[in-house]
């Protein structure tokens, strides 16, 4: 087999060393997979936080438990406690005393709580989202 030479050769070694640099800098990090598929009647009086707009509940499930947001009155907010900032170490976020913010106190990270996106700290990646489905007096949250 010929080797490739002149340009072309610098073309296919520069373009193997591009791919294998990009590879080795994905810091991309994944929380791990759970299995999440639960149903919770807001009639009982364990869910009473979320029977209005802007209230929350924190509930087992997920990775490191699920943040239960009500957006409004038909949609749900379902996000996984696993904070994003450093997956590794493990830490939980906590909703901040305004109920908008979802920090991290391992890394002062933060999230908003009506979507997961990142508002500041050294997260880069937002929270898992579960989907929901609702169908009143019943909310369902499952991996979507």
């Amino acid at each position: 087999m010929k080797r490739p030479t002149g340009f072309r050769g610098f073309t296919l070694v520069l373009l193997a060393a591009l791919l294998t640099q990009s590879r080795c800098n994905d810091p991309e990090q994944f929380i791990p997979y759970v299995p999440v598929d639960f149903s919770v009647n807001l009639n009982l009086p364990a869910y009473l936080n979320i029977t209005v707009p802007s209230g929350h509940i924190t509930v087992t499930g997920g990775s490191k438990g699920i943040i239960l947001y009500r957006y409004t009155l038909d949609q749900f907010v379902a996000l996984d406690r696993h904070a994003t900032a450093d997956i590794a170490a493990g830490c939980q976020v906590e909703v901040s005393e305004d109920g908008l913010i979802l920090t991290d106190p391992c890394s002062n990270s933060e999230w908003l709580i009506i979507d997961g996106s990142v508002v500041s700290g050294d997260a880069i990646y937002p929270l898992h989202r579960y989907a929901t489905q609702w169908n009143d007096p019943i909310l369902t949250v499952f991996n979507p």
